[in-house]
């Protein structure tokens, strides 16, 4: 009997979207686009929070969106009536966006007339903390209902990350949800991890995050002139 041959693939598959991710990081840098990567849970408030954010920063930059979905319009619509250029991604039953797919996106959405495009990643706290996509910056949401826990379960989406929004803290007084250990269960994954309680309905905690994304962006623009 011949010996039978194993290939792991998934080194390989995550390494080849590791060097399309550098390249297309390299690419928007050139363009003078900052590309945000805003990953968290189905419900997790992601739509509604870019809503907001499109409405702090519009006055300032131009906005583009890449809403990323198994199916459907609806976060499209919702993001191009707060007024961002908007691009529905159907990602035919992936769990997640990697490098390739976004560098699509981002030439279908035509980024010539923008400064920052935000891709609305797939709801999943695993398969998207894997891919890079090549952004500037990730950001993960995680709401108040979802638990104080989640570090301990999903760890790898808390140390790549280089933001935590803590979504719907207005639901505070109906889950148990503590934010004190929250930051005790994330910081053996990644000290010093900005942190940002917030709640995009009631705009409690935005305004911080604002100010820290804001810095983040024109630190970029500094360093990327086109």
């Amino acid at each position: 009997m011949s010996e039978i041959r194993i290939q792991e693939v998934k080194a390989q598959v995550l390494a080849d979207n590791d060097a399309a991710a550098a390249a297309l990081r390299k690419k928007m840098e050139g363009s003078g686009v900052f590309l945000i990567n805003l990953m968290g849970s189905p419900g997790a408030g992601k739509t509604t929070t870019l809503v907001r954010m499109i409405n702090a920063l519009k006055e300032d930059y131009r906005i583009g969106v890449m809403e990323a979905d198994v199916d459907s319009v609806v976060d499209a619509e919702a993001v191009a009536a707060a007024g961002a250029k908007a691009l529905q991604l159907h990602t035919g039953g992936s769990c997640h966006m990697d490098a390739s797919m976004t560098e699509k996106g981002l030439d279908a959405l035509d980024v010539s007339d923008l400064d920052i495009v935000v891709l609305e990643n797939v709801g999943n706290l695993v398969c998207p903390a894997e891919f890079d996509v090549g952004a500037a910056i990730k950001v993960t949401l995680l709401s108040v209902p979802e638990g104080d826990d989640k570090p301990l379960k999903y760890p790898l989406m808390f140390q790549i990350t280089d933001c935590v929004l803590i979504s719907k803290m207005d639901t505070a007084p109906v889950f148990h949800f503590d934010v004190d250990r929250f930051r005790k269960n994330v910081a053996p994954l990644h000290p010093d991890l900005p942190v940002y309680p917030m709640s995009a309905k009631t705009g409690e905690g935005f305004d911080e995050w604002i100010a820290w994304l804001r810095e983040r962006i024109e630190t970029w623009r500094g360093q990327h002139k086109a």
